[in-house]
């Protein structure tokens, strides 16, 4: 293996640079070589100024993005208080003419129907009532406060429900708070 030392590297330099002219190419292809240099450097310029713009829209793209998913979250439910509002009036005018009258028939009809208009808006948002009474049994789905021993239900069988639970869309958002049967024990 040779050592190229630093005077080696000079003087191939030197070498380099004192070559004619004609060896490296005439005046017309350096004109040229001019030329394509000039061009080249212009794409790369324009290339860069390209480079700059589509960096530009990105950065107008994260921010348009991030503003939208701000904007998601913060008025996301606006059409669901939308449409609970109504009902909010509807309790209003309940409490009022509750005040007014004392005919409690009406009062507990107007209060139905308002717990009606409330499942209706609930629905049409995709909140659903988890049936559970006669049901077995589903630990995703119930909440078991008790377990009662029971001849007339099945084992495992959700024999009341305490509070409803609710699905979004098929998504539990609260489970029923439910009791539980089991077979009753027999005696020997």
């Amino acid at each position: 293996m040779v050592r190229k030392t630093k005077k080696d590297t000079d003087r191939e330099t030197t070498r380099l640079e004192e070559r004619p002219a004609a060896e490296l190419g005439d005046k017309e292809n350096g004109g040229d070589l001019m030329k394509r240099l000039e061009d080249a450097e212009r794409k790369a310029v324009e290339n860069y100024d390209k480079y700059l713009r589509v960096m530009a829209e990105l950065d107008n793209y994260k921010k348009r993005a991030a503003k939208e998913k701000t904007d998601a979250i913060a008025y996301g439910n606006e059409n669901l208080i939308k449409d609970i509002l109504p009902i909010l009036d509807s309790l209003d005018r309940a409490a009022e003419h509750a005040c007014n009258a004392g005919d409690m028939a009406a009062f507990k009809e107007g209060f139905r129907l308002v717990k009606e208009q409330l499942l209706c808006c609930l629905e049409k948002h995709g909140v659903e009532k988890i049936e559970a009474v006669g049901a077995d049994f589903n630990p995703n789905l119930h909440d078991a406060l008790l377990q009662v021993e029971s001849e007339g239900h099945g084992n495992n069988k959700v024999i009341e429900e305490f509070e409803k639970g609710y699905l979004l869309k098929g998504r539990l958002l609260k489970p029923t708070k439910v009791s539980v049967g089991r077979a009753a024990k027999k005696d020997n």
